[in-house]
């Protein structure tokens, strides 16, 4: 078959002399007919008479010589490349659409160790399916599959049967193809990739991990022991650091008394991961007589092309660990974060020093703008009003323009916001919406955002693009999304509000601020609301807060009538605990009703409040359906961390105090995914094993 086609495309070459020697003869007759010349005749006659005899001599004289030549350089060229594909160090084999294994050369036998294959693919290599094949000739597919404890990446290519001559008997291996109505073949090449994926392996896992180690309460806990067990208590701290970056084989430095930085090889991480890093334990497991436990925040950096940017990315994350509340592990490796830990409480720092520190750097920065933007979160509550006026005092007394963007007014801080309104004292501008607060802005002004750390959650996100300087003040924990372009952060998770911070704060400024009652009451309010009146989250420094409150002259009363219900909100709340569902003893879910209530995610956290005092309720979840976003308000007592939970649906705040939102959910649904989460999570239930005790 191939040998015909082969002679009349070496026949029809050889004839190409004699089809030019026609072209001649009419060009030569047309040059005579429509120019007769005879002296031109007889020159062009001549001319194609001699090439007509060349033309026929060469063709009669010479084909019967070169043809055989030809021929037998094209077999033996057909036979050195089926010798090689024979030899190929890289198994190979041809098969038909069905997988029909037709021919294979020695690499292949070698694979799957047998001299004589007769069956089709899929009966060595299971894995192997035929839609895996390509469905055209331009198409190639390729995977990779494991087989006889090697790594092998299989490509298919489709080719036709016409361009294959495997076998010195053509014709019987053609014959093999007669009746199929499909007339392609499936070429496979078997790649054996096991070396290089070791080795891919092996250079990850030397790449170098770069960790940092803080001691979160170093200080607190040194004032709560005695002087001489002091050193005790930081050798056995060392020791446990110590050996755990022994046991990676790693590198270890101690910058400062409480800071360590480590070194280690990036293919012990997994082990880390697998026993969700147990130095945190071990840590906080360590007793001497400190009425604190120790605990600490280890930040990892991976992933990246340089140590340098390893670095940075533990850097980075051991502020986001710090900003989480501590006791915890964060571990960045590209843009992907990770989080092991942070289910504790964070412990209040009783020092100051941080807030005076905070306090006079914002003090700088105020002194260098002339004016003063302040936001919180949208839907502000009572804490993010409250801390935005102190910021507002604060700005007026080094004499700045200052205005609180806000757009929507709830019931929930219409009280406060009606004695600042139509007041003469205060500028009318004093608030502003998100359009006039567009136009003031600029890259002269500071922003002042408290009570939120993250863009999205802003009043109006957009200002965070339109100035350089932005300050944070906030004590929700931090998420992977957080406003990196502030050139001063103050994120405190400890603290039990943003006026708890801003009191202090005004407490620390070199200028004399001077409070009204009413300023102070705004500011009392606050942290009246976000602590549940003084039961959640209150620690020494919260009451020291208020109590420089009620000196400037806070009326307990007068905020106390401020935050009084309506009747309607008292019956919404009253049915919402009603029809609330009991999960597992220890937990408690309620749907509250939003139709007609003013500022209903308030009154939802008042309910999710209320249902912690039910005896052996350790949390609870409280969902409102407001133009289809579902807002979950989220508390708990003691060892149930709600923050953790919450952080599954995109939401945080604190272990006790946390909420999230779930833009066109169903309230059911969520229900289920939280109780689902609620046993997954480690250590949500230890307050009830402590409470059944």
């Amino acid at each position: 078959m191939k040998k015909s086609s082969l002679n009349s495309q070496l026949d029809s070459f050889f004839r190409i002399p004699l089809k030019l020697l026609a072209l001649l003869v009419i060009m030569m007759a047309a040059l005579v007919m429509f120019d007769y010349n005879q002296r031109t005749a007889i020159i062009v006659g001549s001319g194609v008479a001699i090439y007509s005899i060349v033309a026929i001599i060469a063709y009669y004289a010479y084909k019967p010589k070169i043809m055989p030549e030809l021929y037998n350089f094209a077999i033996e060229q057909g036979q050195v490349q089926r010798a090689l594909l024979q030899q190929l160090a890289v198994p190979y084999v041809l098969m038909d659409m069905e997988g029909a294994i037709l021919w294979h050369n020695k690499g292949f036998e070698e694979l799957v160790d047998e001299d004589r294959l007769e069956s089709d693919i899929t009966s060595y290599f299971p894995t192997i399916a035929l839609d895996m094949f390509p469905n055209s000739v331009d198409d190639t597919t390729q995977f990779t599959m494991g087989y006889m404890e090697r790594q092998y990446k299989v490509v298919f290519k489709m080719i036709h049967e016409d361009v294959v001559s495997p076998d010195e008997d053509e014709e019987a291996f053609l014959s093999e193809f007669d009746g199929k109505d499909n007339n392609s073949l499936i070429v496979a090449y078997f790649f054996d990739e096991t070396d290089f994926k070791k080795l891919q392996k092996d250079y990850v896992d030397q790449k170098l991990v770069a960790g940092l180690i803080y001691i979160d309460n170093y200080d607190e806990v040194l004032e709560g022991i005695e002087e001489a067990r002091q050193p005790l208590l930081l050798a056995l701290v060392d020791r446990k650091i110590n050996k755990m970056v022994a046991d990676i084989d790693g590198i270890i430095r101690k910058p400062e008394k409480d800071k360590y930085f480590i070194v280690f090889q990036q293919k012990y991480m997994e082990q880390l991961k697998a026993d969700k890093f147990p130095l945190l334990d071990d840590i906080r497991n360590i007793n001497v007589g400190n009425e604190l436990p120790v605990t600490v925040s280890m930040s990892i950096g991976m992933g990246s092309s340089s140590f340098q940017e390893c670095y940075e990315a533990a850097r980075l994350s051991m502020d986001m660990a710090l900003g989480r509340g501590g006791d915890q592990v964060v571990i960045k490796e590209g843009e992907k974060i990770n989080y092991y830990g942070g289910q504790n409480t964070m412990i209040e720092k009783n020092t100051r020093v941080r807030a005076r520190v905070k306090a006079h750097a914002l003090q700088g920065i105020l002194e260098g703008k002339d004016r003063v933007v302040i936001m919180g979160h949208h839907l502000p509550d009572a804490d993010a009003i409250g801390s935005a006026i102190g910021v507002y005092i604060l700005a007026k007394a080094f004499n700045k323009e200052a205005h609180i963007c806000i757009n929507e007014t709830t019931v929930s801080i219409r009280p406060i916001l009606d004695n600042f309104k139509n007041n003469s004292l205060y500028d009318d501008d004093m608030f502003i919406d998100n359009e006039k607060a567009k136009k003031l802005v600029n890259s002269d002004t500071l922003l002042m955002v408290v009570d939120v750390n993250r863009p999205s959650y802003t009043e109006c996100p957009e200002l965070l693009d339109m100035t350089k300087t932005i300050v944070v003040f906030d004590h929700h924990r931090q998420s992977e999304e957080i406003i990196s372009n502030a050139v001063l952060s103050y994120v405190e998770p400890s603290a039990s509000s943003a006026c708890e911070m801003v009191a202090e704060v005004l407490q620390y400024t070199n200028q004399p601020i001077e409070l009204s009652g009413m300023e102070a009451d705004a500011l009392y309010a606050g942290m009246m609301i976000d602590t549940g009146n003084f039961v959640q989250k209150t620690g020494a420094r919260t009451f020291e807060a208020a109590a420089y409150l009620r000196r400037k002259g806070c009326d307990v009363v007068r905020v106390r009538k401020m935050f009084r219900d309506s009747m309607d909100a008292c019956r919404h709340r009253a049915e919402a605990i009603r029809d609330a569902e009991q999960y597992r003893d220890h937990y408690v879910f309620a749907i509250f009703p939003t139709d007609g209530v003013d500022s209903p995610t308030v009154v939802a956290s008042q309910v999710a409040n209320e249902l912690l005092d039910v005896e052996g309720i350790g949390a609870s979840f409280v969902l409102s359906d407001i133009d289809g976003t579902i807002y979950i308000s989220a508390r708990s007592i003691d060892a149930v961390n709600v923050q953790v939970v919450m952080e599954k649906f995109g939401g945080g705040g604190h272990s006790n105090a946390s909420g999230a939102q779930v833009k066109d959910g169903d309230p059911e649904e969520i229900i289920e995914q939280i109780k689902k989460i609620l046993d997954e999570v480690d250590g949500v239930g230890e307050f009830m094993r402590e409470e059944d005790e």
